[in-house]
């Protein structure tokens, strides 16, 4: 008879840079997984009946299907199912944050830890990328149809890559000298190397997409003359509009949106100045206000930069910080510090226009506001003040206002949004569809890569009803 494996609780670690080398270089800190590490991993998964990971996933990847690919060493396979349903396994194995989504609905949650879903993602990813030849899906017959995808961010590359697929004729237009959005400005290069951002670019010019950058639909060409030409269009600009916080100072030198700050030494690559020609100042005492995903970035990337102190100021506790946890435990590792319930209410400025304090409260929390959390009630006589020659903003954005607002038939909501119908992503212009967060406000990757997927198919089934 033969003996039952013991199942394991724990999930295989994946080696990192060390936090006192990785704080002062911009190389990636996480390794990723070994073939054995990754076969390791991918044997803990039981392959459930009714896998409810799945119900977690935005764009519906057959998880136990690629986790059991993996587990029985064909890799080929396991590639193959991940691209079936996401173009991006390499990014979304790195940023998507898991842990909130496929992984806590995975059984070995309640027993131990769950599989660690996204490593063996990115692991596959990092597999096809090492082969001579990276195997091309196949193409439907061509449909003579048009299709214009505005934006080359998540929701548009798959959308791009799910229609090129369908047979028709794809063009992506970005307004930036590089493709990848957010991808590319907002996430900075110990995250996600711009190196993968460009291979998933070149997998779909090589499925056929045509890419046009530097064009700027509403300025260089109106939204309307773009539908003129095409028989579809998707809008998926982004949230590149930054919030400041209305403050006194804000205008100082030194003073920074997070959205300059991570452009500047990412896509522009700053941080290898004077190779580049961007320079970006190298500050010593910086503050980033905010406690998301993009304020760690900018906190860590400060370090990088040579700053002598990175602080991380945010109004409410560490039990509400919104940051994955895993990049808050990165963060505090390479010794970024952390001023909780702390309100920033006026930035200082020297005799020559430049940062030198800022005056911030003490906050205490109060009832819950409309988020769910509790709500930050400032404390009368706790100003105190915090010597600093940055500060770098990082509380949010709205979305991108070019299209909303040259477009004049297009709803808009009283954020800036764009207005579409639930099901299908199209918007109140007849051809029109949009999605990601020029829809949903600033959200994550795989969610706005899952309104993509959404929009895509209502798309197709658009063109495939008029080619009737």
């Amino acid at each position: 008879m033969a003996t039952k494996k013991k199942l394991n609780l724990n999930r295989v670690d994946m080696p990192k840079q060390a936090d006192f080398i990785r704080k002062r270089n911009f190389k990636e800190v996480a390794l990723g997984y070994s073939v054995e590490d990754a076969v390791e991993e991918a044997s803990r998964c039981l392959d459930c009946k009714k896998p409810i990971c799945v119900d977690g996933c935005p764009v519906e990847i057959d998880i136990p299907g690629f986790i059991r690919a993996i587990a029985n060493r064909d890799f080929s396979l396991a590639i193959k199912t991940l691209k079936e349903r996401n173009c991006l396994p390499a990014v979304c194995g790195r940023v998507c944050p898991q842990e909130e989504q496929c992984e806590i609905k995975c059984i070995l949650q309640k027993k131990g830890a769950p599989v660690a879903i996204g490593r063996l993602e990115r692991f596959a990813a990092e597999w096809e990328t090492k082969q001579d030849n990276v195997e091309l899906p196949g193409i439907m017959k061509k449909t003579g149809k048009r299709v214009a995808v505005i934006g080359s961010g998540p929701a548009g590359i798959t959308v791009a890559g799910d229609l090129i697929l369908l047979g028709h004729d794809v063009t992506m237009y970005e307004a930036l000298h590089e493709p990848g959005g957010v991808l590319t400005y907002g996430i900075p290069e110990f995250r996600l190397p711009s190196k993968v951002v460009t291979r998933e670019i070149e997998y779909l010019q090589k499925l056929g997409v045509r890419l046009i950058c530097n064009f700027v639909v509403g300025k260089t060409r109106s939204l309307q003359k773009i539908l003129d030409e095409y028989d579809v269009v998707f809008v998926g600009t982004g949230a590149g509009l930054p919030w400041f916080m209305n403050i006194p100072g804000e205008n100082l030198n030194g003073v920074y949106s997070a959205n300059e700050y991570l452009t500047r030494v990412n896509l522009m690559r700053g941080f290898e100045y004077p190779k580049t020609y961007t320079p970006v100042v190298r500050h010593k005492k910086v503050a980033v206000v905010g406690g998301g995903n993009v304020a760690m970035d900018c906190a860590r990337t400060a370090l990088r930069l040579g700053a002598e102190e990175s602080v991380v100021v945010y109004r409410r506790s560490e039990a509400e910080l919104p940051a994955r946890e895993e990049e808050y435990e990165n963060a505090v590792e390479e010794s970024v510090e952390f001023n909780f319930l702390t309100l920033p209410e006026k930035l200082i400025g020297d005799e020559n226009g430049w940062l030198k304090e800022i005056e911030c409260s003490r906050m205490e929390l109060g009832e819950p506001d409309a988020s769910g959390r509790r709500r930050p009630v400032r404390i009368d006589g706790s100003e105190f003040r915090m010597k600093m020659d940055a500060c770098i903003i990082a509380i949010g954005n709205s979305p991108n206002p070019i299209i909303p607002q040259t477009t004049p038939d297009l709803d808009v909501s009283k954020w800036g949004t764009i207005e579409v119908d639930e099901d299908s992503l199209k918007t109140s212009i007849d051809r029109v569809w949009a999605g990601g967060d020029i829809v949903s406000g600033a959200a994550t990757v795989i969610l706005a890569m899952g309104a993509g997927r959404k929009a895509a198919r209502s798309m197709h089934k658009y063109l495939s009803d008029t080619s009737l």
